[in-house]
């Protein structure tokens, strides 16, 4: 069995700061202090858990987070990733306006039209993304394209030369 977490033993500028942050706004802060002020009283873990209402894991992380950042961890990280990878890569916009444009029988699919999961998987398959993409992701780098997908297109274009002036005068 493990031997109970304590705090290191606090400088005065710790103590100053921890007894500081038990006046804070902030709910983190404040908790981060409870803990360790009670850490450095010689109480274990699972007593301050009982005691703060939380669980043995958020005071251990609060004693390990402690012992790595000094008075740094008294204040919660952004929850953002820290780097930030495109699920897309912009130079395939064009290759995905042409994709759209033929049938996805010339990708070997049994269907004529096209559904934005189909179009995650010809994607994959034709090696411009590294993974299956979902359908939403799909759909929101059409959105950039300027492309508004509702449900799935047949969008194929008459060979004849004259197709776009005979489609506008048909449909006005």
């Amino acid at each position: 069995m493990k031997p109970p977490l304590f705090v290191r033993p606090l400088t005065a500028a710790e103590g100053d700061a921890l007894q500081t942050g038990l006046r804070s706004a902030d709910a983190f802060t404040l908790r981060r202090c409870q803990i360790l002020l009670q850490s450095a009283k010689g109480r274990r873990p699972s007593q301050i858990a009982a005691t703060l209402g939380c669980v043995t894991q958020t005071v251990r992380d609060a004693l390990r987070a402690f012992q790595a950042e000094g008075t740094a961890c008294l204040h919660a990280k952004p929850k953002t990733p820290k780097t930030i990878h495109t699920a897309w890569p912009r130079q395939r916009d064009q290759d995905l306006r042409a994709l759209l444009h033929q049938s996805p029988r010339v990708f070997g699919k049994p269907t004529s039209l096209w559904t934005l999961p189909l179009v995650a998987q010809v994607c994959h398959e034709q090696g411009w993304t590294a993974r299956v993409l979902s359908g939403e992701s799909i759909r929101l780098v059409l959105k950039r394209l300027g492309i508004g997908w509702k449900r799935a297109k047949h969008w194929l274009v008459s060979p004849d030369p004259a197709y776009a002036r005979k489609k506008n005068s048909a449909t006005g």
